[in-house]
């Protein structure tokens, strides 16, 4: 008995509809900022670790971008207190992915 016979089984009066399922996905827009954002540099805990902060948009925004950079670098981090932390020094890249989104960065430290 296959998977067809069963669902008839169990929904008798079904009609089977072979018209494909549409579902429309806006992408999200991201806030762009006229302000540059601060991309810095700091040693935590002995660790080198690239800090992005001055966001003015929604925390959600930036927790979205905060994913789609660690995803983009394959590195660790986190959101927190309005920053993104990022392990290891990643500045440039971090810059250039921002400035290809729209994002005016200013560099500080090191």
């Amino acid at each position: 008995m296959d998977l067809q016979e069963q669902l008839k089984k169990l929904f008798p009066n079904h009609e089977v509809s072979n018209e494909p399922e549409t579902t429309e996905e806006t992408p999200h827009e991201l806030f762009v900022q006229k302000e540059p954002m601060i991309c810095k540099y700091e040693k935590r805990k002995g660790k080198p670790t690239t800090i992005i902060s001055g966001y003015e948009g929604e925390d959600e925004d930036f927790k979205i971008l905060a994913k789609e950079i660690k995803s983009k670098l394959a590195v660790g981090g986190t959101f927190k207190d309005g920053e993104i932390i990022i392990q290891g020094d990643y500045r440039d890249k971090i810059m250039k992915l921002l400035q290809d989104k729209g994002f005016k960065t200013k560099r500080v430290g090191g």
